[in-house]
């Protein structure tokens, strides 16, 4: 049997707003296990998260980059937020996105990859600046997108500086319309995948495990129905899901009265040529990444001398 903490208690409080009993009661059923514990409040209908769980902040910044046909969108995290603000960091971090731009797509290509009318590569300037600066930074991820024609539209929210951020959205619009009239739309588009996090473009990009696990938590919230009654309730409770989650199902952020797929389809009549979205990536700056809790000192003290916290 597990040992459930309070800080336990409070983290699962925290990322789903259900009650401090019922989080305990979760932990418990679950042995403890955080990703457990948030779906049986879902199955219980107790938990208000709609998304996993898991995320937390890490240092650094995203970058994206474009020229025109071809965008890529690059995170780079330090330690902390002071060596974010560094000059030499953000034109590191910059100039990096924009050798991206000749590369695959992969990490690897990138440190590999030289600074201009230098032999400098990148992986070997980002250890340069760690011993100038004094803190570990990384190259966690990086992705390109490119169209044959049309733009690919680009937004960086909570910007420090031009095309460095917080978040970055890269979203590739494929048509031979008027550029200007894609430019606006992808924007627009970008910042709607900034503010909304869709998981992908649309249901087929839904990837068999959360599908699955959907339908697991609607089986369960269910339980004792007729099996006919529950297919039509998981058929049901996937649509709705897919709405929720898939990009062009969404209601778009500037006007919720349309889906971004009918935003795209009026937009025809502007470009004067037929639009397609192609694809988007967004990157939230430290998703994913567990960062180390500040050190208890108190109760570092407390176990050394023997005694309770």
């Amino acid at each position: 049997m597990a040992n459930i903490t309070a800080a336990m208690v409070k983290e699962l409080r925290e990322t789903t707003s259900a009650g401090m009993m019922d989080c305990k009661a979760a932990l418990a059923e679950t042995n403890g296990d955080m990703e457990a514990a948030i779906d049986w409040l879902r199955k219980k209908g107790l938990s208000k998260a709609a998304k996993k769980a898991g995320r937390v902040a890490a240092e650094g910044l995203v970058a994206v980059e474009s020229s025109g046909h071809t965008a890529t969108i690059l995170e780079v995290n330090s330690e902390t937020d002071f060596v974010a603000r560094n000059d030499q960091f953000q034109a590191f971090v910059r100039e990096a996105a924009k050798i991206g731009l000749n590369g695959n797509g992969t990490i690897e290509s990138l440190e590999a990859a030289t600074f201009p009318g230098s032999s400098t590569t990148v992986k070997d300037r980002l250890q340069e600046l760690i011993a100038t600066i004094g803190e570990n930074m990384t190259l966690r991820r990086v992705a390109k997108l490119e169209v044959s024609k049309g733009v690919i539209a680009t937004y960086v929210h909570n910007a420090v500086t031009e095309g460095l951020g917080k978040i970055g959205v890269l979203v590739a619009l494929e048509s031979e319309g008027d550029v200007e009239a894609l430019s606006t739309l992808g924007r627009q588009i970008a910042m709607h995948v900034a503010a909304t996090n869709p998981v992908a473009l649309d249901a087929s990009g839904v990837d068999k495990a959360t599908i699955d696990r959907e339908t697991a938590i609607l089986r369960d919230k269910n339980a004792g129905k007729p099996d006919n009654v529950m297919q039509k309730i998981v058929e049901s409770g996937l649509k709705s899901y897919f709405k929720e989650v898939t990009l062009l199902e969404q209601p778009f952020v500037h006007d919720p009265s349309k889906t971004v797929t009918q935003v795209l389809k009026e937009a025809e009549s502007k470009a004067g040529k037929p639009v397609a979205l192609k694809a988007f990536v967004r990157y939230a700056l430290g998703e994913g990444i567990e960062k180390e809790e500040a050190p208890d000192f108190a109760a570092e003290v407390a176990a050394q001398a023997g005694l309770k916290a």
